[in-house]
């Protein structure tokens, strides 16, 4: 008996960051025309047990971990705001997250700009892995 509730206990641990993966691809959006105008890539997540607080410094942690610039933090308004110059073209990329109570938990929402003549692959898994560092 104690194998079983073991094994599903394992089980759904497991499960659970797919889940997350998941959740904030189903919220990815963008908007704009590749190489023609800026395009906006945004999405969503809900850490459903974790603290603004705690949210908050993962997040920045992240955005960190990811080589972004000039990273703009207040913590009191729950945002962050940091550059990234990829293209070689000395125009930056702006991403944009914001950090909010919802429930018992927090609402992460992030946001990447590019501006026109500018391409960014990858970002719904670029996104998603800086929005979910809020539940790991």
């Amino acid at each position: 008996m104690h194998t079983r509730i073991g094994f599903a206990f394992t089980l759904a641990l497991l499960s659970a960051s797919p889940a997350l993966a998941d959740a904030c691809a189903s919220h990815f959006e963008s908007s704009g025309v590749p190489l023609v105008t800026g395009i906006t890539y945004k999405t969503w997540v809900v850490a459903p047990s974790v603290n603004p607080n705690t949210a908050f410094d993962k997040i920045h942690r992240a955005i960190l971990a990811d080589g972004f610039l000039d990273v703009k933090a207040e913590k009191n308004l729950g945002t962050l705001t940091a550059q990234q110059e990829t293209s070689g073209s000395g125009r930056p990329q702006t991403l944009r997250a914001v950090v909010r109570k919802s429930g018992k938990g927090s609402r992460v929402d992030v946001v990447f700009i590019v501006q026109p003549g500018q391409v960014a692959p990858n970002m719904t898994k670029n996104l998603c892995r800086i929005a979910n560092a809020a539940s790991e």
